[in-house]
Order: structure tokens, then C-alpha cells, then sequence
């Protein structure tokens, strides 16, 4: 069209006057612009004089049928129907398109990949061998060529870490990829979402749904896995001695080395363990399964006696923690839910639960009213609460405890048992308590001592970190006491003053952490100590120092603590990496370059949580929450958020809505 026209669109209604086909529109053009400006604007053209053409080049659309000056569309009419037909046409094309597209996405998967002349160092190979026992040395892995990120990682300086749970992974997540050569030394490939264990015991979720594949972890970083068991590590030369499948250890070399290989459960001198289970690894839940399912079936078969039925169906927990309230609760869901349902209803009557606790109160760690909410919801379920009993010994067929009476003299009981879980208590693991013994000033009897920057006390400084259940980090403030006195003595009289006293408690609460809420009124603190000059000497120091830290907590053997002090350890990696190591020397002197770069680790306390049977209970730091169906939909949302891939969060998701489809899986193998 030229741009000296104007087009006009006339539109003929069946509510004009004219007449006329209703929806009938042309276009015509009009006279050139210049001349059209004296003419009227508003053009009304007569059916009879313009010709008519249904395939006109001028013709936009045209309708042959005039609707009633009533007619509605269906929707409008009849909107019921139309939603009938809408909504089910609309849910079927969405899962055909995406059906068709999950199908098409499945198809691209399936390629057939070849690589030729894979360049692998001869060193990766053949390792050199060194150390005080003359072993192998793996300098270079196979996969240190295998692309360029990992060939870049090469040349970085190495962090080894022993373990892959908790800590493990906060460190991976959060670690600068690019500033690292990163190697995991782990016996298992694979990462274990441990709250979840005891849902896995009974079906409730399947295991493949709480493991994600280390290496996938490690890929983020460009780092490597090697299946192997710690065993020893050489301090002076850096060198960490792993134990794989082959008849010889080797040596792992480090510039940075992270324990963070866990515990095992404490036996507290307890003969009899061996016929207990445990709930530590993917192996204990599926024993445990196959086992309950193994008593069960048992106590169906006629050929089975009474007496031998109840001991079949008595399943005794050594622990009112949560790991052990956990499980009894999941084993009383699937008892009364699932079994009550497909099996002879006489197993749900003489199944028996027991819960031995030294305690006073079950779930001891959280607020008192979460242990009462718990210790009621047990009663309600008929699961036996035994309080302030210790296990004396556990045999095959029985558990034997004591409990003291209002005397204090000790009267023994036995329970029948056809299953006895133990789940009291941490201890070390023989790595950890052979680092311990190579060690000078490690005194804790189930954890490594670290420091507030979670070094390992007694190893070459900032070389090794210990972190999660295999650590602790100090409280013995004593122990720093001259250190303190010499840095804040400025007058060197021997005394600490007003003033001096200040600086020290800044320092107290920069060293240890824990105990910044017992120094907060420093005033009052020094006020107390204080002799009749206004001054402390070391006897005073010394008194308050050890009253201060018999206030300290150890932190808590938990996922929270493990993962948090993970995420801290990555981070500070990554920005010691970044500065350069350089800045860890002033005027050439070397000094301390975790606390020159990074602050101290903090726990913040996030709270605590615990399944408690179709309930659950919330310690939220203060303020506490326990319910029923609504509680336990938070609770597994909470689970839900923490998995570490979207894999697991979807694994994770169909197991709960199968479960309540479907009902827990029965079978066993």
C-alpha cells in the first residue's frame, strides 16, 4: 500500500440499517490522502454498491450465518458442562505432551560414546615408592589427565578428606572448584541421608532414596574418589596411608588433610553386643529389615510355640535417643498399619516394643516437654518406656538391665528379645584413635580435640582438620592461660588489670566461641576475681578459667553440627586459597593464617526434630512445637529441603505417596 493512500475497513452489520451478511468486512482504498482531506471521514457504503467477492483479495473474513441477538457461547451457557469437557481434555493433552517429551528426552540418553588414546600419566601407573614404609605413593591418579579442568587441578595445592558423609559434602558444595586438587578417600561411594535410616528399617522410603553417588558430589570441584579405608597418616611428610583391596597399603599425599570419618557406637563395656543390631550404614537398615520381617513371619508358621512367638515378637531398643525413638516409632506404623492388614491379626496383639533408657527421660537432649509429648504418645501406642535402666548384658534371647530403686540399690530385670537394637552412644573409629595416639595433648576419650578453627590440637599448624562425630573442639581454657597472660600483660608486672582483663576476654571469646555467653558480664566476672588491688593474678585467672570452661558444652554429635562446620571449613578453604598463602607471613615470620584470614567456627543451633509415630516433635532453640499429622507433614518437608540432589528430593517424594498408595513393602531379601 502506498503511503500517499488510506485504507478504510467498513464492516456491515446485521445491526445496521443497511442489512447486510453479518461479520462481513473489505477493504478499500481510498482516494490519495491530499485529496481526501475536504471529504467526510466517516464512509458508510451500501450493500447493493459494492461488489461482492468471496475470494476477493480485498476481503478479510466473512461469515455466512447471523447468530441471534441472544446467542452465548458454550462456556457461557453451559459453563458446568464446559469445565466436564475442558478439564479432562486439558489433563489428557498435558500428560501426552509430556509423556511425549520425557520419551523423547529418555531417547537422547541412549548414545553410544567412544574414546581412543586415553593419555594417562605413566607415574598414575607405576607409582614411586616412599614414606617410613617404603610404600606407593599416589602423586598422579588415572584421572588427573583425563580432561582439562582435572589437569588444571593438578597443579593446585591438595586437600584429601577421609570420610564422606556430612562434613564431607558441606565442604564440596561450598569449596572453590577452581582453587583446589581435591582427592575423597572413602570405604562407600556414596553419600547417606543418615535421619532418614530408620524410615528405611520398615519400607516406609526405600535406601536408594537417601544415597547419592560420591563422584557426582566431586564432580563439582574436579575431584577424585579413591575406595579406600584410612588407616594411618605420616605428619612429617604428609602422607596419608589408605588401605584399598589390593594386598599392599599406599600413600595419599596432602597439603590440607580432613578427618571427617565419623564414629562408631560406644559398647560402654557391655558383653553380648555381637547379638545386637546396629543403625549406622545402608547394610545395618537392610539386616534390620530382613530381620523384622524374618521374626514375623516366623511367629505364622503352626509349628511355632507360644512362648518362642512372643519372644519372636519382642523387639527391645538400647537407647531413647532419637536414632532408637525413630525406629520404635516406624516399627510401630508398620505393626499397626500395614501387618495388622495382610498378616494374622494375633501378631499385632502380642508384638511388644521396649525402649531401655539410663535417663530419666526419653529424647534427654531436647526440652522437657518434647520428652513428655514423646513418653505420652508411647504410652497411647503401648510402647514400653523402661527409664533410668542400664543394660547390663545382652543375650541371644533376652536383654538383662538394671534399674535403681528409691533406695539406691540396684534390682536386675530381663525382657524377652527376638530383636535388640543398640543406638547408645558414640566412640572413636580406629583411624581417629590412631591419629589420637600419634598425638600429643589429646585427651578425649571419643572424639578428636580441635580448635576453634577445628585444627586438630598437637598436628603441624594448619595442616589437619578434623570435623562432624570424629571431633570436638576444646574447652579447656586453662591450658591457654600463660599464652593469654603474656599477649595481654602489657605492663609485664605479672597481673592482669581492669583494662587487660578486657583485652583477654576479647581474645577468650575469639578462641572459643562456646564460651562467649559465660563471659558476656565482663565486669561482673572480674569484679568477682578480683583481689583487693583491683588485679588478677594467675591463681585467680587460673580458678575462673576453670570454672568457666565446666560451663562449656561440647557441641552435639549431629548432621547439623557436622554439615555446618563442613559449609565453614569450604569457605574458608576457598578465600585462603584466593588471598594466597602468602599473607600468612608477616615480616617473614610465620603466624597464624586460619585466624589472620577467617573467624572462628560458631554453631548456630537450628533446632532439633524426631519422628514420634505418625507425629513429631520440634526443639526450635528455645521454642518448642509437638503435634500430630501437620507436625509430621513439616517434619518431612524439613527432610525434604536437606537432600543434597533434586534426584534424591524426587526418590524421596514417590516413596512417601507410595507408601500411603500402596502401604509399605512387605517382602523381604
Amino acid at each position: 500500500m502506498l503511503p500517499s493512500t488510506r485504507t478504510t475497513l467498513l464492516r456491515a452489520s446485521h445491526q445496521t440499517p443497511l442489512g447486510g451478511s453479518p461479520f462481513r468486512a473489505h477493504l478499500v482504498r481510498s482516494t490519495p490522502a491530499s485529496a481526501s482531506r475536504s471529504a467526510t471521514r466517516s464512509i458508510v457504503i451500501a450493500r447493493s454498491s459494492l461488489p461482492v467477492s468471496p475470494l476477493s483479495s480485498r476481503t478479510l473474513f466473512t461469515s455466512s450465518k447471523a447468530h441471534p441477538p441472544d446467542w452465548k457461547p458454550l462456556y457461557r451457557r453451559r459453563p458446568i458442562l464446559f469445565t466436564c469437557i475442558a478439564l479432562p481434555t486439558t489433563l489428557i493433552v498435558s500428560v501426552v505432551v509430556i509423556g511425549a517429551g520425557l520419551l523423547a528426552y529418555d531417547a537422547s540418553t541412549y548414545q553410544a560414546k567412544h574414546i581412543k588414546n586415553v593419555n594417562v600419566d605413566p607415574l598414575a601407573l607405576s607409582p614411586h615408592r616412599g614414606g617410613k614404609k617404603d610404600l606407593k605413593i599416589a602423586e598422579v591418579l588415572i584421572d588427573d589427565t583425563d580432561d582439562e579442568k582435572h589437569a588444571k587441578s593438578f597443579k593446585k595445592q591438595r586437600m584429601v578428606i577421609v570420610g564422606g558423609g556430612w562434613g564431607s559434602v558441606g565442604i564440596l558444595k561450598h569449596l572453590d572448584p577452581d582453587q583446589w586438587h581435591v582427592t575423597v578417600v572413602a570405604p562407600e561411594n556414596y553419600f547417606l541421608f543418615h535421619p532418614l535410616l530408620p524410615s528405611a528399617t520398615v519400607g516406609t522410603v526405600e535406601v536408594r532414596s537417601l544415597v547419592e553417588p560420591l563422584r557426582k558430589i566431586i564432580a563439582r570441584v574436579s575431584g577424585h574418589y579413591l575406595q579406600a579405608k584410612a588407616v594411618d597418616v605420616d605428619f612429617s611428610e604428609r602422607l596419608l596411608e589408605v588401605q584399598g583391596h589390593g594386598q599392599e597399603n599406599f600413600y595419599v599425599p596432602y597439603d590440607r588433610l580432613i578427618i571427617a570419618c565419623g564414629s562408631v557406637n560406644s559398647t560402654h563395656g557391655v558383653p553380648g553386643l555381637e547379638h545386637c543390631h546396629q543403625l549406622k550404614t545402608v547394610p545395618d537398615a537392610q539386616k534390620i529389615r530382613r530381620r523384622v520381617m524374618d521374626n514375623l513371619e516366623k511367629a505364622c508358621l503352626p509349628e511355632t510355640e507360644q512362648e518362642e512367638r512372643e519372644r519372636l515378637l519382642s523387639f527391645v531398643v538400647c537407647g531413647g535417643g532419637p536414632t532408637g525413638v525413630e525406629f520404635a516409632s516406624e516399627l510401630f506404623d508398620m505393626i499397626n498399619e500395614d501387618v495388622l492388614s495382610f498378616m494374622p491379626k494375633i501378631l499385632r496383639d502380642q508384638v511388644s516394643v521396649h525402649i531401655i533408657q539410663s535417663r530419666d527421660h526419653i529424647l534427654n537432649t531436647y526440652a522437657e516437654t518434647i520428652s513428655q509429648f514423646a513418653e505420652a504418645k508411647f504410652s497411647r501406642d503401648e510402647i514400653d518406656t523402661i527409664l533410668n535402666a542400664r543394660v547390663k548384658e545382652v543375650k541371644p534371647d533376652r536383654v538383662i538391665y538394671t534399674t535403681k530403686g528409691p533406695d539406691g540399690k540396684l534390682s536386675e530385670h530381663s525382657v524377652k528379645s527376638g530383636f535388640t537394637l543398640w543406638s547408645t552412644g558414640i566412640a572413636m573409629n580406629p583411624f581417629t584413635e590412631r591419629v589420637a595416639s600419634l598425638l600429643p595433648n589429646q585427651y578425649h576419650k571419643h572424639a578428636l580435640e580441635v580448635d576453634s578453627h577445628l585444627r586438630v590440637i598437637g598436628a603441624p599448624l594448619g595442616t589437619v582438620y578434623a570435623l562432624g562425630d570424629c571431633a570436638t573442639i576444646e574447652t579447656r581454657l586453662v591450658d591457654h592461660l600463660l599464652e593469654m597472660v603474656e599477649r595481654c600483660d602489657e605492663d609485664h608486672d605479672g597481673n592482669i588489670n581492669d583494662a587487660e582483663f578486657k583485652k583477654m576476654m576479647k581474645m577468650v571469646n575469639r578462641k572459643f566461641p562456646t564460651a562467649q555467653i559465660h563471659v558476656d558480664k565482663i565486669q561482673d566476672i572480674f569484679n568477682k576475681y578480683a583481689r583487693s588491688d583491683k588485679t588478677l593474678g594467675m591463681n585467680e585467672l587460673a580458678e575462673m578459667f576453670i570454672n568457666i570452661s565446666q560451663k562449656m558444652t561440647n557441641l552435639p554429635a549431629t548432621a547439623q553440627v557436622a554439615n555446618q562446620q563442613g559449609v565453614y571449613l569450604g569457605k574458608k578453604f576457598s578465600k585462603i586459597a584466593k588471598v594466597g598463602h602468602e599473607a600468612a607471613t608477616i615480616n617473614g615470620v610465620y603466624d597464624d593464617p586460619d585466624d589472620m584470614l577467617y573467624q572462628p567456627f560458631q554453631y548456630r543451633n537450628l533446632g532439633s526434630l524426631a519422628y514420634v509415630g505418625n507425629s513429631a516433635v520440634f526443639d526450635l532453640n528455645g521454642y518448642n512445637f509437638a503435634g500430630g499429622l501437620v507436625a509430621m507433614y513439616l517434619w518431612r518437608s524439613v527432610y525434604w529441603s536437606e537432600q543434597v540432589s533434586t534426584r534424591t528430593r524426587v526418590l524421596l517424594m514417590l516413596d512417601w505417596i507410595k507408601r500411603g498408595i500402596f502401604g509399605r513393602d512387605l517382602s523381604k531379601f
